[in-house]
């Protein structure tokens, strides 16, 4: 796959992505959205100056007067395109990655996504022309510093009721940088952090906390300092992870779930959104508590939308992406980490800790996600769809099957999709009973070969 992918721009620096080519870019950015007035955010890889500097060269000779906000979590560059009188703009990074990665996240006026079908495959094309030059009058260039601003839009969520003890991993990552400006608005918050300072090197370990091993050291640091929860950031601090009291993982699904109640406690009757990997659990406690629950295809193009067309309050995806309506309708992994810590400061949860909390929501036997590298994915899903004739199935993103009622032992599904990032197929399944969900596991898995390690 190229650099030019389904959500973003990503690829190795210099060897799929350099300087030329950002500019390129920046210049087929502004032209593809007529953007007369762009942002630029960055992250803090070694590289992301120098790439940013060059999208914003190829910004200004498309004609575009550019406001830079120099160095900046994603979610704090969606803070200022949705706030600015922008009519767009782009976070330089490559989000979980190594270090040898950078990238660019792309959004038009109001902080709304632009992916692959809405506008990067025409970038992808016009970056395949020579280098046009400047165009017209050469735009301006302005230096914003929205450090402040965003803390406190962070600290408006901010609704804690008790005091709560939280251990943070910050990855080496971008919230290593905005934490310390949005911490201190938060006085009834303890925390023990670790690796906070930002290093595009990522020297301590990958900056993805969807893979287990990722939250190891938070597990510690809970443990070690009798926290009531940890949160673990990715590179770019727009998704994040918990962990309970005990150092036992809370998965996004059951998260979101959770903080369910939370939004449609202050919203009675709101919508939800959640991905269609997420337990049958999310679903049934959106519903038990009154909200609606729609079910939508992964990715955070399609969250945005469904949440944009039904005006919903909130939404959570299995990787660890949470997004807020009152947020500009953007992921935030530090508002989600202020939305577990007001849930788990409300006066009713006075004394019952994250895994009491989550307790009831691990009902059902989930296999966590399952990667395949398969050369025909199309034939893959097909023999699937064969297989399980018999099962209620849905194509919404790539095949789901349902057997049985939940009310029955037998009761189980799954879902095999296509990755919008990574040349792989997709396992999810869960089931009523631990035994189903292994003999049914291993059925997959052999019609699939060897998952990925």
């Amino acid at each position: 796959m190229g650099i030019f992918k389904a959500y973003d721009i990503r690829g190795v620096v210099p060897s799929e992505l350099d300087e030329d080519l950002a500019r390129k870019i920046g210049h087929a950015f502004a032209r593809r959205i007529e953007g007369k007035r762009l942002l630029v955010g960055q992250d803090m890889r070694v590289h992301s100056p120098k790439i940013a500097g060059a999208v914003i060269d190829g910004m200004r000779d498309a004609g575009a007067n550019v406001v830079s906000i120099g160095l900046a979590s994603t979610p704090m560059t969606y803070f200022a395109i949705g706030s600015q009188d922008v009519d767009g703009g782009l976070c330089v990074t490559a989000s979980h990655n190594g270090g040898e990665y950078n990238g660019m996240k792309l959004c038009g006026r109001g902080a709304t996504p632009i992916s692959k079908v809405n506008g990067i495959g025409d970038i992808e094309k016009m970056c395949a022309e020579p280098y046009p030059g400047v165009v017209g009058e050469r735009g301006s260039l302005e230096e914003l510093d929205l450090t402040a601003a965003y803390a406190a839009h962070v600290q408006s969520f901010v609704d804690m009721e008790n005091n709560v003890s939280l251990a943070i991993d910050a990855a080496n990552g971008m919230a290593g940088h905005t934490l310390p400006y949005v911490l201190p608005g938060l006085p009834k918050l303890k925390v023990d952090s670790i690796f906070m300072e930002p290093d595009g090197t990522f020297p301590n370990h990958e900056a993805n906390p969807i893979k287990e091993e990722n939250l190891d050291d938070v597990r510690e640091l809970v443990k070690s300092k009798g926290a009531e929860l940890g949160v673990g950031f990715d590179g770019d601090a727009d998704r994040c992870c918990f962990v309970d009291e005990k150092g036992r993982t809370v998965p996004a699904d059951l998260m979101t779930a959770l903080l369910a109640a939370d939004f449609l406690g202050r919203e009675p009757g709101g919508t939800i959104v959640y991905d269609l990997r997420s337990s049958w659990v999310v679903k049934e406690e959106i519903e038990r508590l009154g909200g609606k629950a729609l079910r939508d295809r992964v990715g955070h193009s399609f969250i945005k939308r469904t949440m944009r067309d039904h005006g919903a309050v909130f939404a959570g995806e299995l990787s660890g992406h949470f997004y807020f309506r009152d947020n500009f309708v953007c992921d935030s992994g530090v508002l989600a980490m202020v939305s577990a810590l007001n849930l788990v400061a409300r006066d009713e949860n006075k004394g019952r800790p994250l895994s009491s909390l989550v307790e009831n929501l691990r009902r059902y036997h989930a296999t966590g996600e399952i990667n395949f590298e398969v050369e025909d994915k199309e034939a893959a899903i097909a023999e699937l769809r064969a297989k399980y004739h018999d099962g209620r199935q849905d194509e919404l993103d790539g095949i789901t099957v349902e057997y049985g009622d939940l009310s029955s032992d037998d009761w189980w599904w799954f879902n095999v999709r296509m990755s919008n990032t990574e040349p792989l197929l997709r396992l999810n399944l869960e089931a009523k009973r631990a035994e189903t969900r292994d003999a049914k596991r291993n059925e997959i898995v052999a019609m699939l070969g060897q998952p990925e390690a």
